[in-house]
């Protein structure tokens, strides 16, 4: 069987710090592949998120995979994928880079070493949660919550202070029986560096606990800058390897701003 080159990138994602941030793997195809191969690739990858993308005339189609879904918006691995294209020479560092994807067109600009792009914003709506299905996250977090809120396909969840945040031990797989795509965990920030401070949990999806999560931010940012009256904010996510999510707010959607670091080159042989 001839053997097939295709470019592997291994990115780290919302950090400029190696094996910190979000582990990403980017493949570059120039020939469409079926879903089951990209699955295929994802579930070998085994990271939060594998990104595939393929120049398509003056755009790139762009999809996300899990180990165990394809996802309609990822922040850490469109990124990734930003950063993979610019760092291989494959386009221009000053030419914006414009993603065909599940959620629409996702344009990217580097500028001054921090990457941009334009993402949807996400209101969050309904707060607190109906008793019993706040009742049982409390049970499944094992900690009081403070607010609850739907926000898109996710739901998030305000605790009193920052370190219930960091120090918080869910129960994945009662989290895993809810069909929501996941749990965005939030608290303010006593470090004057950051705004507020988040974790993500998404077992459903094949994500016990997510390292950095952008499209979460999509969220977070409105849901604190309303509270912050700030239209510019800094987000921590407190996962083991940390990450820093900026968010600049506009009406209609949000600006996420982070770095990316480049830990492996490669390719896929099949």
């Amino acid at each position: 069987m001839t053997s097939i080159n295709i470019p592997l990138f291994m990115i780290d994602a919302f950090t400029d710090i190696p094996f910190r941030g979000n582990p990403t793997a980017v493949c570059i195809l120039d020939t469409p592949r079926e879903d089951t191969w990209l699955q295929s690739v994802a579930f070998e990858m085994n990271l939060p998120e594998s990104a595939f993308a393929m120049k398509q005339q003056n755009n790139w189609n762009l999809r996300w995979f899990t180990p165990t879904n394809e996802v309609p918006l990822c922040g850490h691995a469109t990124l990734a994928t930003a950063h993979a294209l610019w760092d291989s020479d494959r386009v221009d560092m000053n030419e914006e880079i414009r993603f065909q994807t599940a959620s629409g067109m996702l344009n990217t600009r580097n500028n001054k070493d921090m990457i941009e792009m334009d993402f949807p914003l996400i209101e969050t709506e309904s707060r607190n949660l109906e008793p019993q299905v706040e009742g049982f996250l409390a049970t499944a977090l094992n900690v009081k919550i403070k607010e609850s809120y739907r926000a898109g396909e996710d739901i998030l969840i305000l605790l009193e202070d920052e370190a219930l945040v960091r120090n918080l031990k869910p129960d994945l797989i009662q989290l895993k029986e809810m069909d929501v795509r996941g749990f965005i965990v939030t608290g303010p920030n006593t470090n004057s560096s950051y705004d507020f401070i988040s974790r993500f949990f998404a077992p459903r999806i094949g994500i016990p606990e997510d390292h950095v999560t952008g499209s979460a931010h999509c969220a977070l940012g409105p849901f604190w800058g309303k509270r912050l009256k700030k239209g510019i904010l800094t987000g921590y996510q407190a996962s083991g390897r940390g990450g820093v999510v900026s968010v600049e707010l506009y009406d209609d959607h949000v600006n996420l701003k982070g770095r990316a670091v480049t830990v492996m080159k490669g390719h896929l042989v099949i």
